[in-house]
């Protein structure tokens, strides 16, 4: 009986090996497909890794291991790291689009969009609480997956909300505007 559970573990993973990478292109090509941008794309996806570092984290840290639950676990977390990124990428995107200027476009954006982020990263973790401390039937799935969701939120959003505007400010699609109204003023 072991052994056929450590097979289907075994089979688990691979398959996995193989959906995260196309869950994270899709998300990519979807992106790319909406936004018309790929620096945008790309900035919002590096709030995937800001995601993993936080998950990777908080399993070492409560002494749980990469199992299939924590795989999924960190296709949700990345779904909602997206998101996050989304909203502020969008925003700046917005504001430049009116006219503001790059450095005042991402300093609103940051501002305005606070809530939001916040708003979004609190609602998923405080939904998971419950199964961080789930003891009965089926906590061995729950938990390895609240703990990467909320572990990651806690990185990502911070990350989101901080190194995010300064990226998008650097490379965002008019970073190179804003580096020739620079020299131009000089």
């Amino acid at each position: 009986e072991w052994g056929g559970q450590f097979e289907n573990q075994q089979r688990a993973s691979a398959r996995l090996g193989v959906v995260l990478p196309i869950s994270v292109l899709m998300i990519f090509a979807i992106l790319y497909f909406t936004l018309g941008s790929l620096r945008s794309s790309v900035l919002i996806l590096t709030n995937i890794p800001f995601a993993m570092v936080g998950g990777m984290v908080a399993l070492a840290l409560s002494g749980e291991y990469l199992s299939v639950p924590a795989s999924v676990g960190f296709i949700a977390l990345f779904g909602i790291a997206v998101l996050n990124g989304l909203v502020m990428v969008s925003y700046f995107r917005q504001l430049r689009a009116d006219g503001v200027p790059l450095a005042e476009a991402v300093r609103l954006g940051a501002e305005r969009r606070l809530r939001p982020v916040l708003m979004t990263a609190s609602i998923a973790a405080f939904g998971l609480v419950p199964l961080l401390f789930a003891t009965g039937p089926g906590s061995e799935i729950q938990k390895p997956l609240a703990i990467v969701v909320v572990g990651g939120l806690v990185s990502a959003t911070l990350l989101t909300l901080v190194l995010l505007p300064i990226l998008y400010e650097r490379f965002g699609e008019s970073a190179g505007e804003h580096a020739e109204e620079e020299e131009g003023m000089a």
